[in-house]
């Protein structure tokens, strides 16, 4: 329950349910009308009206606990407050919201993402729970909301991923349907349903993940839920008219102005990626777009080294106005309309009554340079100095120990046999972001019975491995374009979207083993093998995703693993996407992805398909080899 204290504080507002919600703003009420003493007066130079985008001038924000009660001119609220902040030369915009990011992909716990990104500005993300989901899908909700309980000022509102597991043809660490999702949704904090990825599954109801998809979309649709989308290459009038028709709300994939243009005039909010959007912004200006209030600027995946580097939200808001948006509208895009779209106005998008006192103060609006950042009716950050101390949260031992595999691997759990009596094989490929109908094929030579890689045409080992239902099953195949050319060198990762089993790639089967151990005694991260020597690591203990320290120790870690990285020579050659890059092969972390448009992928193996090379789309298997 929420009491009135002395100064009219609400202590119990940081998880509240509909009743505190309601007792809640029965005190805010009375606060308003000047009949109940305010904790806090933060008095500004210039406060933005997101709903109007007009700049108000010498404005009162009046704050009881962590909400907003009144705003208004200096100086007229009828009420008293315990003290005075006074901010004349300051603007105040609402703090900024993410509409779709992974935290996960920060690689830092909650507490610590938070301590790195609300100097920038950032005070609230509904976070696309996949990811964790595919590790820890019983503890996902309760993994997230531990973090606000704890203190922590930043605002977490889940959506739980329909991509739990991302298709029929794998699974892992959790399994969501309708009931669960009936249940997620029963917490407030919950927004609705993480991005639809399967669309194939959605569409055809042949596919064994049909039923599943659209229980979650019906229970999301009972609760006024939100349905985000994933439209990765859907630029067919016809294709885009279905997914919307489905109830897809969203999409944050969109890569051109015509396809962001396309998409909003079939109803689709867009989320607006920073890869794509000075280009898309642009673009959009020069078509005559007069109407931005159904869009917004999300980061989807940032790692913290990169946040140290470039900044969280407000990079992206910097990012639209050098694209020629004004800087109201550009914030627009970061607070009010993702809060309306995701349906938590009440909460937080605005400087308004009843709204949580999250403040981003500008010292210089053009420039969106940061001052001072405040959420929860407190400080938070001054420049770039986050202020409070960091929470400390005790985690379950399922999040602690996610990294299952029941022994070491050897070598020969690498090996790939070819059919007796063989001296050449033709053996199926793919390549890192390999969208196309069919997979590749090779020949390739065979030396005492095992397959041979083949360097001359840029064909290495990797492999998916079971780190979830503690099987420790290899699936194991040839690809190309990828992967070190130097001998007895490996690379293994536990993170690898969405299913999050660990990948290893390699020259050299003992040092893919020697790799893929490691991790399971770090309880994931990454570690490179060079020439037969483990050389570098970054621990990610907490669900083989995350770690639990300050963004600097991450950083140097990374930093050590970058250096040895540029002494072995990476094999490299173009694919499907435009952001494959030559050197260390960081975003064979997303390669592993197997919503549309990925066709044939590799995943961890089962017992109807114990190679796991499959297709996605149609459920087809392959020998890898024959």
């Amino acid at each position: 329950m929420i009491e009135m204290t002395g100064a009219g504080t609400l202590p119990d507002d940081l998880l509240p349910d509909a009743g505190d919600e309601v007792r809640l703003r029965q005190a805010l009420t009375l606060v308003a009308l000047g009949k109940k003493p305010a904790d806090l007066i933060l008095r500004v130079g210039r406060m933005l009206d997101v709903h109007t985008g007009l700049w108000l001038k010498d404005c009162d924000i009046v704050i009881s606990g962590r909400r907003i009660a009144w705003t208004g001119p200096s100086g007229t609220w009828a009420g008293t407050a315990a003290r005075i902040e006074d901010r004349p030369d300051l603007a105040a915009v609402p703090g900024f919201g993410e509409v779709h990011k992974h935290i996960e992909s920060s690689h830092l716990t909650p507490e610590w993402e938070a301590a790195l990104v609300m100097p920038h500005g950032c005070t609230w993300t509904c976070e696309a729970s996949h990811e964790y989901s595919n590790v820890d899908g019983p503890g996902n909700l309760e993994f997230w909301l531990a973090h606000r309980r704890a203190g922590m000022p930043a605002k977490i509102f889940p959506l739980p991923g329909s991509a739990v597991p991302p298709t029929a043809y794998e699974g892992g660490g959790g399994y969501f349907g309708a009931k669960e999702q009936a249940q997620f949704l029963a917490t407030p904090q919950v927004a609705g349903l993480d991005e639809v990825m399967d669309w194939p599954a959605v569409w055809d109801a042949r596919n064994p993940s049909h039923d599943r998809l659209w229980g979650m979309i019906g229970a999301t649709f009972a609760a006024r839920g939100v349905v985000e989308g994933h439209a990765a290459g859907m630029r067919d009038i016809s294709e885009i008219s279905a997914f919307a028709a489905a109830g897809m709300a969203s999409d944050h994939e969109a890569w051109t102005a015509q396809e962001v243009m396309d998409k909003l005039n079939h109803g689709l909010f867009v989320e607006l990626r920073p890869h794509s959007l000075p280009a898309a912004i642009s673009d959009l200006l020069e078509m005559g777009l007069k109407n931005w209030s159904h869009l917004a600027l999300c980061t989807d995946d940032r790692a913290a080294q990169d946040t140290m580097k470039i900044g969280a939200t407000d990079h992206n808001v910097r990012l639209a106005v050098e694209a020629g948006l004004p800087v109201e509208t550009a914030i627009q895009m970061v607070t009010l309309n993702p809060a309306r779209h995701m349906r938590l106005t009440p909460w937080v998008g605005a400087i308004a009554p009843g709204r949580y006192a999250d403040m981003v103060l500008l010292d210089d609006v053009d420039r969106l340079s940061i001052a001072e950042v405040w959420a929860d009716g407190q400080q938070v950050s001054r420049g770039q100095e986050y202020l409070l101390d960091v929470p400390k949260i005790e985690r379950a031992a399922r999040a602690r120990n996610s990294v299952r595999l029941p022994r070491d691997l050897t070598a020969e759990d690498f090996a790939i046999a070819a059919p007796e009596g063989r001296d050449e094989v033709t053996a199926a490929v793919l390549r890192p972001f390999h969208w196309e109908d069919d997979f590749l094929t090779v020949s390739l030579p065979v030396k005492d019975g095992l397959v041979q890689r083949d360097i001359a045409q840029t064909v290495t080992k990797f492999a998916i491995i079971d780190r979830h239902l503690g099987t420790g099953r290899v699936a194991r195949m040839f690809w190309r374009g990828t992967g070190p050319a130097t001998a007895g060198t490996a690379l293994a990762c536990s993170m690898a979207h969405d299913q999050h089993n660990i990948w290893s790639a390699g020259s050299c089967d003992a040092a893919m083993a020697l790799a893929v151990n490691t991790l399971r005694e770090m309880q994931g991260g990454w570690a490179l093998v060079r020439e037969g020597k483990l050389v570098a690591t970054v621990r990610y203990e907490v669900g083989g995703l995350m770690t639990c320290r300050p963004a600097e120790d991450l950083a140097r870690e990374m930093e050590t693993l970058y250096a040895e990285a540029e002494k072995v020579e990476w094999m490299w050659e173009p694919t499907s996407s435009p952001r494959w890059h030559p050197g260390f092969p960081e975003r064979l972390a997303f390669a592993t992805l197997t919503c549309a448009p990925w066709r044939w992928v590799l995943v961890a193996p089962n017992d109807e398909n114990p190679t796991g090379f499959v297709n996605v789309s149609t459920g087809e298997t392959h020998p890898v080899v024959w």
